[in-house]
């Protein structure tokens, strides 16, 4: 990271940004070019391992390329603003990539796990999900994070 003034560190740190996000972006190769796409998520923080959970369709273009490479890195930000300073405009933000392997999530406990997540991430950790008829159309994937950087440019306190 070029500039290590806003390079973020400290594990927690980087998780809490993450859970700040709206959006988890992940990029895959695809068949002619790379492949990126923002999906609902939800995660978590195992014994310094981050993984991240979001539902996808059964078929199509996503679920096809994750299953070919499950390779993947993942990326979320959060814009805050932009401001002037002594050296011109810039943006206050915070961001995490990653970078981690895609699995489907196979036995109910696991898929109830990742979607309470999503629940939870949305404000929603009381919706029952026995209420979710899309459980029969979607499969709940999960990345386990083998690398994670975080990145901030806060304005000044």
């Amino acid at each position: 990271m070029r500039r290590k003034d806003r390079e973020v560190q400290d594990l927690k740190e980087i998780f809490d940004i993450l859970d700040r996000c709206d959006t988890v972006r992940i990029a895959v190769r695809g068949t002619t070019h790379p492949y990126i796409v923002p999906v609902s998520f939800g995660a978590e923080m195992t014994e310094g391992v981050v993984t991240v959970w979001f539902h996808c369709a059964r078929q199509g273009l996503k679920t096809d390329l994750l299953q070919a490479d499950p390779r993947v890195c993942v990326e979320a930000d959060r814009f805050i603003r932009t401001d002037m300073t002594d050296h011109g405009i810039t943006t206050r933000y915070e961001s995490v990539i990653g970078r981690g392997t895609f699995t489907i999530a196979e036995d109910r406990a696991e898929i109830l796990h990742g979607l309470r997540l999503l629940c939870e991430h949305y404000g929603y950790p009381d919706y029952d999900l026995a209420d979710c008829r899309a459980l029969q159309y979607i499969h709940v994937g999960k990345i386990i994070l083998d690398e994670i950087t975080g990145k901030r440019n806060l304005p000044p306190d």
